[in-house]
C-alpha cells in the first residue's frame, strides 16, 4: 500500500514533463470539485483572516480559544453532517469533538474505549491505515471479520459470531466493532437491514460500535446512504446509545485532507468528556475552524456543492468502469466512496497472494499505475485491487 505511494513520489507522472512516470490511483483524494471551493474562496475573502477583508478577525482568532472548538465551527459541522445525510437526522453541536483528521479521531476513540490488548472486530477488506491509526500507540488489536466475494463482501451475522468466538478462545477482550460506511475499499454502502443487524449484535455482546462515515457525501447513485444515526432512531430498533460513536471528517466529502479536520461524535457522555480532554493534543487550528465555519454556514453553496460533487463522481465512475468493461475487466458494483474494487483474479498465474503481488509489481513497474493490492486491505481472496478514480 505505502510502497505504491513511494513509487509515485519517486517518479510522478506528468503529461508533458514526465509521460513515463507513475500515475497515482492509490490515494483516496477527491479532486473533482476543487474549482467550486476556489470560486467560493474568491467570492468570500472575509472568510480568511489572511486577507484585507478578514483582517479584523485576525487577533480574536489568533489568540487562545476554547479547546472545545469555536462555537460557530461546531454548529456548522453539526449542520453539515445533517445535510449530507439528507436532513433525516440532526446532530448536537455539543457532542462534536474535534481532532487532527480522521486519523486522530480514530486513535482518540480507541484510547477512550479500550485498554492495551483489547480488540476491535473489523470486517474485511478494510482500510490499511487502521493497522497504524488504531494500534500503534494504543496497544489495541484488530480482529478481521472475514467477508467474501460470493455475497459481494456483505457483513454476515455468522462471520461476526465466528470472529467474536475466535477472540474469546484466545482470551482477547473484544471492546467494539469498527465499520466503514460507505466502505473503503469497496465503495459500497451498508443497507439499513445490515445496520440494524449490527446494532443488534453489539447490544447483545455489550460492545461498542464505531462507525467511520467519512464518505457520507460521496454517494453518487442509488441506493442512498443510511447513517447509523438514522438507524438508532428507528422505533423498531432497541439500542443502548452509549455504545454508538461516529467518526467523521472533511477530508473526503469536501476534499480537504490537508486541513486535518476530524470529528468524533459520540452518544456517550463519558466518551465525549474524555475525548474533549484528549482533543487538546490534536486541535484543528482556529484559522481553519474560522474558514470552515464560514464556508459550511453558506447553505446555498453547500447544497450546490453536494449535488455537483455527486454528479462528477458518478460521471468519473461510469467512465472508468466502462473502460474496464471494454477490456473485459470486472469490478464490484458500487455507488459510494472514491474507489473501484477491481477484479483481476483471472489475470493471476495462480490463486495465491504471492501471485497477486507479482501482478501488482507488473502494474506498478511496467504499466506505471499505482493501484493497491487486496492483500493490503486484508482481503480474504487474492486478485482484487483498489483503484482511486477521483
Amino acid at each position: 500500500y505505502f510502497d505504491g505511494w513511494k513509487a509515485y513520489d519517486n517518479n510522478p507522472f506528468h503529461l508533458t514533463q514526465n509521460p513515463q512516470g507513475v500515475i497515482q490511483m492509490g490515494l483516496a483524494e477527491n479532486q473533482l470539485s476543487f474549482e467550486l471551493i476556489e470560486q467560493w474562496v474568491l467570492n468570500n475573502p472575509q472568510a480568511s483572516i489572511c486577507t484585507a477583508q478578514g483582517l479584523q478577525e485576525f487577533k480574536d482568532t489568533a489568540i487562545f480559544q476554547d479547546y472545545h472548538g469555536l462555537p460557530e465551527f461546531r454548529y456548522a459541522v453539526a449542520n453539515f453532517m445533517g445535510k449530507v445525510r439528507g436532513n433525516r437526522v440532526t446532530f448536537n453541536p455539543d457532542r462534536i469533538v474535534m481532532s487532527g483528521g480522521a486519523t486522530g479521531a480514530h486513535e482518540m476513540i480507541a484510547f477512550c474505549l479500550a485498554d492495551p490488548g483489547d480488540a476491535f472486530l473489523v470486517p474485511t477488506p478494510y482500510y490499511p491505515g487502521f493497522d497504524r491509526d488504531l494500534r500503534w500507540r494504543t496497544g489495541v488489536q484488530l480482529i478481521p471479520v472475514v467477508c467474501e466475494s460470493e455475497n459481494n463482501f456483505r457483513i454476515t451475522r455468522s462471520a461476526l459470531e465466528e470472529a467474536y468466538e475466535r477472540a474469546q478462545e484466545d482470551n482477547i477482550r473484544v471492546k467494539g466493532l469498527l465499520i466503514t460506511n460507505p466502505s473503503n475499499p469497496l465503495g459500497t454502502i451498508l443497507d439499513r437491514e445490515t445496520l440494524v443487524s449490527l446494532v443488534s449484535f453489539i447490544n447483545e455482546k455489550n460492545i461498542h460500535l464505531v462507525c467511520d462515515e467519512i464518505y457520507a457525501a460521496t454517494v453518487f447513485s442509488q441506493p442512498a446512504f443510511v447513517s447509523i444515526a438514522e438507524v438508532i432512531e428507528q422505533e423498531n430498533v432497541s439500542c443502548n446509545r452509549d455504545l454508538i460513536h461516529i467518526v467523521y471528517s472533511l477530508s473526503k466529502d469536501m476534499g480537504f485532507p490537508g486541513f486535518g479536520v476530524g470529528i468524533v461524535y459520540s452518544y456517550n457522555d463519558a466518551v465525549v468528556n474524555c475525548a474533549r480532554k484528549m482533543s487538546s493534543f490534536g486541535l484543528v487550528s482556529t484559522q481553519t475552524q474560522h474558514l470552515i465555519a464560514s464556508m459550511l454556514s453558506d447553505d446555498e453553496f453547500v447544497d450546490t456543492f453536494i449535488v455537483e460533487s455527486a454528479k462528477r463522481l458518478a460521471r468519473r465512475y461510469a467512465t472508468f468502469t466502462r473502460g474496464l468493461a471494454q477490456v473485459h475487466i470486472g469490478s464490484l458494483k458500487s455507488n459510494g466512496g472514491l474507489f473501484i474494487w477491481m477484479d483481476l483474479r483471472r489475470l493471476l498465474k495462480e490463486k495465491t497472494f504471492e501471485a497477486e503481488m507479482a501482478l501488482w509489481r507488473v502494474i506498478i513497474n511496467e504499466v506505471k499505475l499505482n493501484v493497491s493490492p487486496g492483500a493490503s486491505f486484508h482481503c480474504s481472496e487474492p486478485g482484487w485491487f483498489r483503484v482511486c478514480f477521483a
